[in-house]
């Protein structure tokens, strides 16, 4: 057996967190002034205040892992003679990958009998969490951290990311898309579909007109590239919108003949920089 460490950005539910037994390194946001922990253990945390001023768009800072954190929370499972699997935020959106690897560079030279490995999940939210799913999986039908890693660095570009956003002031303010570009979509009720590339980055790749539209494009982009999805377990976050989440996950079902969908509000490190009303879906499929 070994342990397995993620990020708050995962997105899993306490209940999975507890559940995996796995250990989760903290992301954080700042609002007034204020910095707050994207995941404490033991807390859940009302993101329906988050979520309200974010439509009030208040400026909301966050900032990556701390180096120190990943050290202290690894070196207290080494020194029980555990091995340590770390499956992380994509290093194509914050830098947290590159500090948790610099933290266990140093816990490789103290323990070098045990086996500390880092996998660059290239994913996000609960696309993160589903690749971390997958993982644990694995370990729970006996894979070694040595398969568990081989299996993470071949297939992480399999877990896909498709969504799309209500408001975007949001992309906007993170430099995703021009001041014009978000005037200009507005005016037209044009919504951009997005993804994660292959190289952990968060690309347009289409847009449409109306909401609903892009409610269905994400749909419509799973069913031409998922990998028998009536055998997989479909993730969705949210911005704090769960009947459009939930629109979603039944045109998945009805057209894909998918049985386990889990639904989760969107984490709050993310949710900053996609804003509320962000519907995203996340599936195991051909390619990104």
């Amino acid at each position: 057996m070994f342990e397995i460490m993620t990020d708050s950005t995962a997105n899993l539910t306490g209940d999975m967190i507890r559940d995996y037994h796995l250990h989760v390194l903290s992301l954080s946001f700042v609002v007034d002034g204020k910095e707050y922990k994207g995941y404490e253990k033991g807390k859940t945390m009302d993101l329906a205040p988050f979520y309200a001023m974010m439509r009030e768009k208040k400026d909301i800072k966050t900032s990556l892992a701390n180096s120190e954190d990943a050290y202290r929370m690894g070196k207290a499972i080494l020194k029980q003679d555990i091995d340590l699997l770390y499956l992380g935020f994509s290093s194509g959106l914050s830098s947290t990958f590159q500090a948790v690897s610099a933290a266990f560079e140093e816990l490789r030279e103290e323990y070098p009998q045990r086996q500390v490995l880092a996998v660059d999940s290239l994913s996000a939210a609960l696309g993160e969490g589903l690749f971390v799913k997958y993982v644990v999986d694995m370990r729970e039908n006996g894979a070694s951290i040595g398969e568990a890693y081989s299996w993470a660095l071949r297939h992480r570009l399999n877990i896909c990311h498709e969504f799309t956003v209500d408001d975007l002031f949001f992309l906007k303010r993170g430099g995703r898309i021009s001041a014009a570009t978000a005037v200009l979509g507005t005016a037209l009720s044009v919504k951009p579909v997005l993804h994660v590339d292959d190289e952990g980055h968060l690309i347009p790749v289409g847009k449409t007109r109306g909401r609903k539209k892009s409610l269905d494009a994400l749909v419509e982009r799973m069913k031409n590239n998922a990998i028998e999805p009536e055998k997989q377990e479909v993730y969705i976050s949210h911005g704090d919108c769960l009947e459009d989440a939930e629109y979603v996950a039944e045109k998945v079902r009805e057209c894909m003949g998918v049985e386990k969908i889990l639904i989760h509000v969107l984490d709050p490190v993310i949710g900053a920089h996609s804003g509320p009303g962000t519907v995203a879906l996340f599936y195991y499929g051909e390619h990104r």
